[in-house]
């Protein structure tokens, strides 16, 4: 049995929503835009891993048996993204208790990067330098004289 196409297209899907909603403002959109990452990620696991075969049983042929491994790992980021899940879920409850609503501000340090970014853009006292008078840093920024 091969993978299912059709499952591979709707673990694709699902990482494209939830990357979509993490891009929004509101934490809640934020939330569902990590699960649906979560579920897509872990559906293209599974789907990565294989047909799916029988339990590990004493006396079965090996190539009839499923590798636990995958499935292991999409239990614990399962376990993984329920407490990512509760940590947002607690973040914005807490931030509409104290705002009346759960959309993420801007941060003011990004802002003031932002701004002397611009500035130095558009500064014409910035002047680039010629590889002739680049400082020489081979011998710490020295002319090589003694009385230096």
């Amino acid at each position: 049995m091969t993978p299912s196409l059709a499952l591979a297209v709707a673990g694709g899907v699902l990482i494209a929503a939830g990357t979509y909603l993490l891009l929004e403002r509101s934490l809640m959109r934020i939330l569902a835009g990590v699960m649906l990452a979560g579920n897509g990620v872990n559906l293209l696991f599974l789907v990565a891993a294989g047909p799916a075969g029988l339990g590990p049983i004493v006396g079965t042929p090996e190539d009839e048996i499923s590798d636990p491994l995958p499935q292991a790992m999409v239990l614990t980021a399962i376990v993984i993204s329920l407490a990512t899940s509760a940590f947002l879920l607690a973040m914005s409850y807490r931030s509409f208790q104290l705002e009346g609503h759960d959309e993420v501000a801007d941060d003011v340090e990004d802002a003031i990067v932002r701004r002397r970014a611009e500035a130095d853009l558009s500064s014409e006292a910035y002047v680039e330098l010629t590889p002739e008078e680049q400082p020489d840093t081979e011998s710490g920024g020295r002319s090589g004289r003694a009385d230096d």
